[in-house]
């Protein structure tokens, strides 16, 4: 029996590449699409999908009546944040790529979980996981590291909450890291962010990219670069596809998708 999913923010760039892969694969069903902005339009002609015989809903209330059992979210946190609640409150479960949520949002949002489940993840990209699964790996090997994030330039917040989780990781993984010799910089910021564990993070937005991320250690003699290019959102789709089919599995809240990766 196929999974009923729904998407939030349907209409949006990434919302359209949800709505696509969810309907292509045999064991989900794409049964409604939430976007304030494309309400009452055609699901068909919003996101693609000719076999979508379903209006675009402005209101959350179309996923408890098209009977939906996942729910996908790529919009902005405060979107987010009600949408999480609403799915929480009538029981569906809650796939989310929206990042910019704080730690105490987290414990929030699990103790709202309680007859469904939610995962959010900072990267759905498969290879972006195990890009930071290997940084934080290498995290206690190393006397130094820096995290460069390249993104599009039209992405809203730095750093990117890969590059963000990516140093909570290695810190986490090591406290033993050299000073940053560095005393004077001519322009201000021009070390970069300092991150978990005093780790730098730059952030670089610009046309023609996607995401990308580069986490440079060195130590005595020697570096490591460990990079993950996104070159195309449709990237995102395995991972996204995934944890539709997995999130049941799941209890409350789960911060991305090692769990269901088993790494």
């Amino acid at each position: 029996m196929s999974i009923r999913v729904g998407v939030f923010g349907a209409g949006g760039r990434m919302g359209v590449t949800v709505c696509q892969a969810v309907a292509a694969d045999p064991n989900l069903e794409l049964v409604a699409a939430v976007d304030p902005s494309h309400d009452g339009i055609a699901a068909r002609t919003v996101i693609g999908v000719p076999e979508a015989s379903f209006d675009v809903s402005g209101s959350p209330d179309a996923m408890t009546q098209a009977g939906v059992e996942v729910a996908i979210d790529f919009t902005a946190p405060s979107a987010a944040r009600n949408n999480m609640r609403f799915c929480a409150e009538n029981g569906i479960h809650a796939v989310v790529g929206t990042s910019g949520f704080t730690e105490a949002e987290f414990d929030s949002i699990d103790a709202q979980f309680v007859s469904s489940n939610c995962l959010i993840a900072p990267n759905f990209a498969i290879g972006a996981v195990l890009m930071m699964r290997f940084a934080e790996m290498s995290a206690p090997f190393f006397e130094t590291a820096e995290i460069i994030e390249f993104h599009h330039n039209n992405k809203l917040d730095a750093p990117s909450g890969t590059a963000v989780n990516t140093a909570e990781r290695m810190a986490a993984a090591s406290v033993e890291w050299a000073a940053d010799p560095t005393e004077t910089e001519t322009y201000p910021g021009g070390r970069g962010a300092s991150g978990p564990g005093g780790i730098p993070i730059h952030s670089v937005r610009m046309v023609g990219m996607v995401a990308h991320q580069e986490v440079v250690l060195g130590t005595t003699g020697q570096s490591l670069v460990i990079r993950h290019d996104t070159t195309d959102r449709s990237s995102f789709m395995p991972g996204v596809v995934l944890a539709a089919k997995r999130v049941g599995d799941l209890r409350g809240l789960t911060i991305g998708l090692e769990t269901i990766l088993g790494i």
